[in-house]
Order: structure tokens, then C-alpha cells, then sequence
């Protein structure tokens, strides 16, 4: 067997479930650069092309995955009981909603079947995930900002999920999602504040912070269209803080090393974005005009800088190898 054929097969044992943090974060991008068409008029083609990109990209992920699986069941079996890693597989179901959010406005039955599938999908996930928790030993320094994606992802549900469902089923959803956001952010802090701190690979998770409270505003906002009472402004306003905190702890960013791990820095900044320009098209207030700006600029670049360096190391064969 040649040195190429190997290297090629061990790329596939050691791809990781991480990978489709990617989706989520181009999603996040796509969904962001579809509503500033509608806000700010920017032009659709750069929606609708990231569109099929993020879709292509989610496909042969999970193509990628499924092969893995059936080369290396051992090893993907090991990763669906990893204390870590167990968490990203709620990635696959939200990056299905995050495409039924892509989707709506244009295919709508598209829509509604990434929307069933993923919802479902989430759902059993959801309690898995917590059943692992307490069924297993877990450890502090376990803990890290990617447990807020199998449980405060339920969020997501209500967001593409209007017309597709009664309220009170996406309340359901939506409840569970804050519920366990309030108790995991308290149990992060603690660890972050009063342990040791996270490696290195996993302090780009610190901006997963920005994305419960940010779209549990775009889903309140979705469901009840009122983005000026209490609940609306401290969401809005929490997602804010935390935004305002990575930047100022910028220097804790810059010179980590690439990891697959840096998708985190995207999907959070988009779901700022989003906010922004849904709570200026609401109030028409210039300063969250200025504000929604400057987001989708930082997330543009951000996301640029990431795609690079996502390549370069893919070229590199330093992305799907042995940890």
C-alpha cells in the first residue's frame, strides 16, 4: 500500500466530529449576509451563494463521517463516548437547523425537512447528552463553553421553527435551552474563574458565551415579534456584554495556534450580527445601525482568517490527524 493511500485512509480514522463546527459557523455567515440583503440592502447573490456552499460543505462532511464510521466504528464509537468530544455531535443536528433558517424564506419545504429531521435529531441528543452526564464521571476540567451546543442549541428550534409548529411546542424548546444555559454558565464560570484554565485548543470556545443569549433573542424575537421588553433587552443586552468581553480580552486570542476549534469564533460573532440588525430593524436606532456594521466587518474578517488558515493546514496534513 502506498505512503499517499495510507495517509489518505488515516485522514479518515482521525476525521473529527469537530468538523462540523464549520457548517455552523459558515451558516451563521450565510444567514447573517441574507438578512443585511434584507436590512441593508446588500446584494442577495452573496446569500444565496453561501447557501449552496454551507450545503455542499455540510453534505460532504457528513459523507466524510459516515465513512469514517463504517472504515472505523471503533473510533467513531470512541468519540460518541468521549466526555469532550460527545458534546459536537449536536453539531450535525443544529447545523441542520441553521440550514432550515437558510432556507425558509426561499425553498420552504426544503426548509421544513432540514427543520423535522434536525428538531428531531436535537431532541434525542439533547438527552442523551445529559444522560451521559449522569452516568458518568465527569470531570472539571471536562467542562469547556462546547456543552453549551447539545443543550442551549435547543434555541435554535423556535427560530426556523415558526410555521412549522404550534408555540407551545417550540416554547418547549425554547425553555429547555435557557433553562440549561443559566445552569451550564454558571457551572463554566466556576470552572473557568476558579480552576485551571482552558487549553490552549479550547479558549477560542470562549465566544460560544455570545451565542445562547444572542439567539435566544432572535428566538423570542421570532416567536412574539418584540425585541423592546424586558426579556428581549437583557438577552440582546447579555449577548452584548460577552461580545464586548472577548474583544476586550483580545490578546488571549491571537497567538493560539490553529485548531479546528477556531470555527467557534464564527458562528457566535454571526449570531451577534444577526441580533444587531433585528433589533435595529425594529427600533431604527442609529447606533445599532454602526453597530450591525461593525459585526458584519469583524465577522467577515474573522471568518476569512479562518477559512485561510482552515485550508492551509488542510494542504499541510495537520487537520484530521492523530491528537
Amino acid at each position: 500500500m502506498s505512503e499517499n493511500t495510507m495517509e489518505e485512509k488515516n485522514r479518515i480514522k482521525f476525521f473529527p466530529i469537530t468538523m462540523f463546527a464549520t457548517s455552523m459557523g459558515m451558516g451563521g455567515v450565510t444567514i447573517m449576509y441574507q438578512k443585511s440583503a434584507e436590512v441593508f440592502g446588500v446584494p442577495h447573490i452573496i446569500g444565496t451563494s453561501l447557501m449552496y456552499i454551507v450545503t455542499a460543505m455540510f453534505f460532504i462532511i457528513t459523507a466524510m463521517y459516515i465513512l469514517k464510521y463504517i472504515k472505523y466504528p471503533k473510533v467513531a464509537i470512541k468519540e460518541w463516548n468521549h466526555p469532550i468530544k460527545i458534546n459536537f455531535f449536536a453539531a450535525f443536528s443544529i447545523s441542520m437547523l441553521i440550514l432550515a433558517i437558510i432556507y425558509k424564506d426561499e425553498f420552504e419545504s426544503i426548509s421544513f425537512l432540514f427543520w423535522s429531521v434536525g428538531t428531531a435529531l436535537h431532541f434525542y441528543l439533547t438527552l442523551y447528552t445529559i444522560r451521559f452526564w449522569i452516568n458518568s464521571n465527569q470531570e472539571l476540567q471536562h467542562s469547556n463553553p462546547a456543552w453549551f451546543i447539545p443543550i442551549v442549541g435547543n434555541v435554535l428550534v423556535p427560530v426556523a421553527g415558526v410555521g412549522f409548529a404550534p408555540l407551545g411546542l417550540l416554547m418547549y424548546f425554547f425553555s429547555v435551552g435557557v433553562f440549561f444555559w443559566v445552569i451550564l454558565f454558571a457551572v463554566l464560570i466556576n470552572r473557568i474563574i476558579f480552576h485551571h484554565q482552558l487549553a490552549g485548543k479550547f479558549m477560542p470556545t470562549l465566544f460560544i458565551f455570545i451565542a445562547p443569549p444572542a439567539i435566544a433573542f432572535i428566538a423570542y424575537f421570532k416567536m412574539f415579534g418584540v425585541a423592546d421588553d424586558m426579556f428581549a433587552l437583557v438577552m440582546f443586552n447579555l449577548a452584548l456584554f460577552f461580545t464586548i468581553l472577548v474583544a476586550f480580552m483580545y490578546k488571549n486570542f491571537i497567538k493560539i495556534k490553529f485548531f479546528i476549534s477556531w470555527w467557534a469564533f464564527t458562528f457566535p460573532l454571526a449570531a451577534m450580527t444577526i441580533a444587531s440588525m433585528l433589533m435595529y430593524s425594529k427600533t431604527q436606532d442609529i447606533i445599532l445601525m454602526y453597530l450591525s456594521y461593525a459585526m458584519m466587518t469583524v465577522t467577515t474578517v474573522v471568518i476569512s482568517i479562518v477559512i485561510y488558515k482552515t485550508i492551509k493546514n488542510m494542504l499541510a496534513f495537520e487537520v484530521c490527524i492523530q491528537e
